[in-house]
């Protein structure tokens, strides 16, 4: 885990106070529960499926284990409501800078422009990135995300590159 982040974090949202901390193995059904909610992330087979929660639980497990990653929740009234998950990445570019990778930003369907996602993404850029040394926080966005593209974009974001994958077939 990043153990340098300034957690938890207390914001306030259009819908109240939440808190940003750091997740636990208890988080993992709320985390599995806001991947499922995002259609884009369940066409790709994030569907809540009982038999999935032990991959998923081993990839929290080793998130927290590694100390360059963690994995965030944003907590409002008890519920687990949004995570986000960063990873410091030390590089060789730019004169050996430093970047913060956001990655699997996700706040319920229900709770979106509600002020959360702009206040974490704040944080991220604020706090998040300063506390790691980052010289530069970047984040990838599916292409079909144009919603998203406009968020990050009012957040100060840019389009600059353009992402590519490669899925590893299965053996």
């Amino acid at each position: 885990m990043l153990d340098v982040l300034p957690l938890p974090h207390s914001f306030k949202s259009r819908i109240g106070t939440a808190v940003l901390r750091r997740a636990t193995v208890d988080d993992a059904d709320a985390v599995i529960a806001l991947l499922a909610d995002d259609p884009i992330s369940a066409a790709r087979g994030d569907v809540a499926s009982e038999a999935d929660r032990p991959v998923y639980a081993q990839a929290l497990a080793e998130i927290l284990a590694e100390p360059s990653n963690d994995l965030l929740v944003v907590e409002l009234d008890g519920a687990v409501v949004g995570t986000l998950q960063l990873t410091s990445i030390p590089g060789m570019s730019r004169r050996g800078a430093r970047r913060l990778l956001v990655e699997a930003v996700r706040v319920q369907s229900g709770l979106r422009s509600s002020g959360i996602g702009s206040a974490v993404m704040r944080w991220v850029g604020e706090a998040a990135a300063p506390a790691v040394g980052a010289a530069m926080v970047q984040l990838t966005s599916d292409a079909a995300r144009t919603d998203a593209h406009r968020f990050y974009e009012r957040l100060g974001y840019v389009g600059s590159h353009r992402g590519f994958k490669y899925n590893v077939p299965s053996a």
